[in-house]
């Protein structure tokens, strides 16, 4: 049996989903890639060096949210130096990019055959932002956090029923391009649940770069076939679905070291990713909202789940989502106002328009800038609802260090583009910008497509902090509704006081526009406590939309997935949670090496 299925057994027969040490801990959406950091660490790695590993290993196993051929954001925090920095990996646009080039005969294309085009791939940061991360913080090499990803491809994995699920709905993704049938549909026939899934074309490009260095991906004849696959376009699009990237675009590509955002929310920090993210940004807007409202006060009417307390948060979310959709975009090609953003005399004029007894008409997006703070920008119409397929996954080592990182290839499977020979999908992230110009509706666009730009993202890895010392590092995929269920944890935690396997295990509620479409859950039945029918009637006589008919249960959905690790202060001890929506998993570490200084 090969090492890294070795350390997956021994890992889960001692680690129950929640799991506390005072040494390392890994928390991730699949059991084999918690396996993959737990061995790093177990060596002596440091939380960049699991973080790494956790990565290249979710490649593996759930290629159908992440992996070299898409982008990332890490954010980490480091125990010596009490340093905290962002890793941005995320895709960039090619330098042939224009404003129009998802426009035809004057329209939009249609979502279906854009995203599946190589006019959607963006140039792949992952596999230089994780480059990058090592070599500035961490104590292990590109090829050591690549061997666990290198044995399970080879070896391979059973699939689970995710994956599984994921290959049988899968919009035809895995079916368009003939080397994604040939892995995922063998003789044209789905992997179902428990088959065995080996990779060896993927094996064999993650031992180049294990080799050769980051370069092999960005120079030579993997940048080479790159190039060339992206070139695929659907019949219906011709030679306009064409994909843009060049040679020059992958060799000249550099992950950006960034400060987070912070923000404050009842005496608690919060960090967490600054555009092109608007997670972070919009997280802390809700928050700054919400502090008005004693949330957590169950005798006031504000506990979990009350109608009270799903209002507001209805509300904050609409007001924000109303703003993103204007002002956030990648900041380093169009100024993002963050600071007008995040002022607290503009958010206190967006909070005044919450009233707890009634719904508001439907906002527009604020204006940062103008004295009085009076509503301007219109809201944009959304052109389609983001994949809810990326996934996240949180590190603690034992010096301290914190790692929380948020991956994707966007939609889920991506393009549906596997690179010939090579193995790995690539990223159709270039829809994540509008399709159809937003200047073209009066507005400023800030997430129109331009060269070289980065598309806005919703992921949001976040870290709490209390007194200056971390306590918390979490993240989810789920596209827009990453946003909302980093709030609801973050609500859960500090105003709920919920422990923090039931913080990421209660329903969540979600709103990702201004015309306010409420999705909630309860699904499953560890989501608890429910939002019972009466709480939903109660929001439906205030207006709010979604939840279908009074007397019915509307909470139905499932978002997101996340992953925690959390430090006790009180006793040094670390923890970990994982969310039970995927095949969560976490695993403690007690290191058998000797300690390793932390970067």
């Amino acid at each position: 049996m090969h090492s890294i299925m070795r350390w997956l057994i021994l890992c889960l027969v001692s680690s129950p989903l929640l799991a506390a040490s005072p040494d390392g801990v890994v928390s991730a959406s699949h059991p084999a890639a918690a396996a993959a950091g737990a061995r790093i660490l177990e060596e002596g790695g440091n939380a960049v060096d699991a973080a790494a590993a956790m990565q290249f290993a979710l490649n593996v196993v759930e290629p159908q949210s992440s992996g070299i051929g898409g982008g990332a954001f890490m954010l980490v925090h480091l125990a010596r130096t009490g340093e905290t920095f962002v890793v941005d990996s995320r895709e960039r646009a090619p330098a042939a990019a224009s404003a129009d080039m998802f426009v035809s005969n004057g329209e939009a294309m249609a979502f279906p055959f854009a995203s599946t085009s190589g006019l959607a791939v963006g140039v792949p940061g992952t596999v230089r932002g994780v480059d990058t991360a090592l070599r500035r913080w961490g104590t292990k090499t590109l090829a050591d956090t690549l061997a666990p990803a290198i044995e399970l491809a080879e070896h391979g994995f059973r699939v689970n029923r995710f994956l599984a699920a994921d290959i049988a709905a899968d919009d035809g993704r895995t079916q368009l391009h003939p080397e994604t049938a040939a892995i995922f549909r063998p003789g044209g026939v789905p992997l179902a649940e428990g088959d065995w899934l080996v990779q060896r074309d993927l094996a064999k490009t993650l031992r180049l770069i294990a080799t050769k260095g980051q370069d092999a991906f960005y120079h030579g004849p993997l940048a080479r076939a790159i190039v060339t696959a992206q070139q695929h376009t659907r019949s219906e699009l011709g030679e306009a679905g064409k994909g843009r990237m060049t040679l020059d675009d992958l060799a000249d590509y550099q992950a950006a070291v960034r400060e987070p955002l912070i923000g404050h929310y009842r005496g608690w920090t919060i960090k967490g990713m600054p555009p092109p993210s608007s997670g972070g940004l919009t997280v802390l807007q809700m928050l700054g909202m919400l502090e008005r409202f004693p949330l957590g006060d169950a005798a006031h009417g504000f506990g979990f789940g009350s109608p009270k307390t799903l209002h507001v948060m209805i509300e904050a979310m609409r007001l924000a989502f109303a703003d993103r959709a204007v002002w956030i975009g990648d900041d380093d090609s169009v100024r993002v106002p963050t600071r007008g953003l995040l002022d607290a005399g503009y958010i206190d004029s967006r909070a005044a328009r919450i009233r707890t007894d009634s719904r508001m008409a439907t906002p527009r997006a604020g204006d940062p800038a103008a004295r009085h703070h009076t509503a301007g920008q219109p809201e944009l119409p959304r052109i389609r609802e983001e994949s809810p397929h990326t996934t996240h996954f949180s590190v603690v080592d034992r010096w301290g260090n914190v790692a929380s990182v948020t991956s994707t290839i966007e939609y889920t499977w991506g393009s549906g583009i596997t690179v010939p020979g090579y193995g790995f999908l690539l990223n159709n992230e270039l829809t994540d910008f509008n399709l159809m110009p937003a200047t073209t509706a009066g507005d400023r666009g800030a997430n129109d497509v331009s060269p070289r730009k980065r598309p806005r993202s919703s992921m949001a890895p976040m870290l709490l902090f209390r007194d200056g010392k971390p306590v918390a590092a979490y993240g989810s995929p789920g596209g827009a509704t990453i946003i909302n269920s980093v709030l609801n944890v973050t609500l859960n935690l500090i105003d709920h006081k919920m422990p923090l396997q039931q913080a990421i295990d209660a329903p969540r509620l979600s709103v990702t526009n201004a015309a306010g479409k409420v999705a909630c859950e309860g699904e499953e039945t560890f989501m608890q406590p429910r939002f019972g029918i009466d709480v939903q009637d109660a929001l439906r006589k205030q207006g709010h939309v979604g939840l279908g008919e009074a007397g019915t249960d509307g909470c139905q959905e499932t978002m997101g997935s996340v992953q925690a690790v959390v430090i006790d202060l009180a006793t040094g001890a670390h923890h970990g949670a994982a969310d039970r929506r995927r095949e969560g998993a976490v695993i403690r570490v007690t290191p058998s090496l000797q300690p390793r200084p932390g970067p």
